[in-house]
């Protein structure tokens, strides 16, 4: 696993078909070169055929000669992938749909098309030598034994991995276990797992996933991507990282820095709860907390906040304790008070939150001090 696992970076290709976003190309170039610094194997740049600026940028991300290998999506159409080959990318995905809701109603068309329009697409692209990756979209409600077929056909046409996409979220860690077995045990391609969030399962699936054998991940920075969104780059990373004892290498102390710039470039707020790179992952208010986390971080922090580029927060509110509160004053004002004052400022402290239903600024704290010390005189 530690030797061939690879991630696949879409943001720049599912992640902007979420509803409202558009990168300008400069985003396009910048992230870009962020997802090969940070260590990411593989880069899906856009969909060459739409033209214009999508089809400029893919070219100039070609240019930027990064380690990342760049793939261009491509339905199952020789001109999308005529297309992808102009710009120059090293990969070609080519989508088409595998289950009969879709093939029937979206495609209008039979399950024998979909194989010879998959097998006419791969072959063309076997002939000219770039690495090829054939997309089943809506693998996860395909009937398995078409699926398996599907599969074989994509191998026996030149395919080198098949994309296993969860097109619309609905699959849970047990059953991706035992289905991404089976597609391995039936016909020794390599799988990437291609996972949607409409559950709040997209990287425990991606895990599930790898669990099985798969050795490809498709994730996207934030988990951006249509609807609820794909699995998240920085999660599926740590997760593997710290709970899977896979070390891929990535700069994860980067993930912030690069969370955030995605964040802005497609105008989407990061929530201070977003697991692994939110601002709340090392906030500690409860009085508990923080005080476990002050005398030993790993009390209640999995991994260090620079380890992903962020850094421990105390705050002070409502649920302080006075462990916190002295900190705070020895720490932020060189001060060291007694237990007797914290517990006095703690008073305030927690009265003030009430009011204005949140936690205190750190010159709210120092102006408690200053009244306290005035009521004295």
């Amino acid at each position: 696993m530690k030797k061939t696992l690879k991630i696949v970076d879409t943001t720049l290709r599912d992640g902007e078909q979420t509803a409202g976003v558009v990168f300008s190309n400069q985003e396009k170039l910048r992230i870009a070169r962020m997802l090969d610094e940070l260590g990411v194997h593989q880069i899906e740049a856009g969909v060459p055929v739409m033209g214009g600026d999508e089809e400029r940028a893919i070219r100039d991300i070609v240019k930027l000669g990064l380690k990342a290998s760049i793939m261009g999506w491509n339905r199952a159409a020789i001109q999308d992938i005529e297309t992808s080959l102009a710009c120059g990318v090293d990969a070609v995905a080519i989508s088409i749909s595998t289950s009969d809701i879709h093939i029937e109603h979206k495609l209008q068309t039979t399950r024998e098309d979909v194989i010879e329009r998959m097998v006419k697409a791969t072959e063309f692209t076997k002939r000219h030598g770039v690495y090829i990756s054939v997309n089943a979209e809506d693998a996860s409600r395909s009937d398995m034994d078409f699926l398996i077929l599907f599969a074989l056909e994509a191998k026996k046409a030149g395919a080198d991995r098949l994309r296993y996409c969860d097109t619309v979220g609905i699959l849970d860690p047990f059953t991706t276990f035992e289905r991404i077995t089976t597609l391995i045990e039936k016909t020794g391609l390599e799988i990437e797992m291609h996972t949607h969030n409409d559950f709040g399962m997209a990287t425990a699936n991606a895990l599930a996933g790898v669990k099985a054998g798969a050795n490809y991940v498709g994730v996207t920075v934030n988990g951006l991507g249509e609807r609820a969104g794909n699995a998240a780059l920085e999660e599926v990373v740590m997760a593997l990282k710290h709970l899977f004892g896979v070390e891929l290498n990535f700069a994860t102390e980067r993930f912030v820095e690069v969370s955030q710039y995605v964040a802005r470039a497609s105008g989407r707020i990061l929530p201070s709860w977003k697991s692994i790179v939110g601002s709340n992952m090392f906030a500690h208010e409860s009085g508990i907390h923080a005080d476990g986390a002050l005398k030993n971080p790993l009390t209640y922090e999995v991994f260090k906040p620079e380890d992903v580029g962020s850094e421990r927060q105390i705050v002070i509110g409502k649920h302080s304790g006075t462990a916190a509160i002295k900190y705070k004053f020895l720490n932020e004002y060189g001060k060291l008070i007694t237990d007797k004052e914290a517990e006095e400022i703690l008073k305030h402290v927690r009265a003030l939150a009430v009011d204005m239903k949140r936690s205190l600024f750190d010159k709210e704290l120092a102006y408690i001090y200053e009244d306290m010390l005035a009521e004295r005189t």
